[in-house]
């Protein structure tokens, strides 16, 4: 792989969402549903687990700032935030990603990177010329995949691979052999 990506690893266009300073934001989670009668939200992780979100003082959930208030594992995770306090408005919150911003992050090795840190980057073939931009990492099991949308507006899924897409000087360089 060109580098590695520590957790969480989930990157869609979601993640990038700007905060109030214009930064990006990572998605550590997303609410799968209520969880009980007393606010409390299961969550599907996309990280390290239940530990990793006790770390971050500020979360955003499905924009919002909320304080974590508890977090707990099990078949899976269980948190509750200030302000929902019922059934109700968890439920509200079925969907929502659960966010922190990019810079409370921690820092990365060399070679590694964050998905939504590749969102947005140019790509080129290997003579420089422009060929579109990274709209979305997926990552099915098998490896890394950029979704590249191309100057003419088509999509196409790439493996992030040595010699197929490799990350160099803030940019993709691809093979366009590979775009279908």
């Amino acid at each position: 792989m060109p580098g590695s990506s520590p957790l969480p690893s989930v990157a869609r266009a979601p993640d990038t969402s700007p905060s109030r300073g214009g930064s990006k934001r990572i998605a550590l989670a997303a609410v799968a549903g209520a969880h009980g009668i007393k606010g409390e939200v299961r969550l599907k992780l996309f990280g390290e687990g239940v530990d990793s979100l006790g770390r971050y003082k500020k979360l955003y959930v499905g924009g919002a700032e909320l304080r974590l208030l508890t977090v707990r594992d099990g078949k899976m995770a269980v948190a509750r935030f200030e302000g929902v306090s019922n059934r109700g408005a968890a439920e509200a919150l079925r969907g929502s990603l659960v966010e922190v911003d990019r810079d409370q992050m921690p820092p990365l090795e060399e070679g590694e990177y964050y998905y939504a840190d590749l969102i947005g980057l140019p790509a080129t073939d290997r003579a420089g010329n422009a060929v579109g931009a990274v709209v979305a990492v997926e990552n099915f099991g098998a490896g890394d995949l950029l979704e590249i949308e191309t100057e003419g507006g088509k999509r196409s899924l790439i493996p992030f691979k040595p010699g197929i897409a490799d990350l160099e000087d803030g940019q993709i360089v691809l093979d366009p052999e590979f775009l279908a």
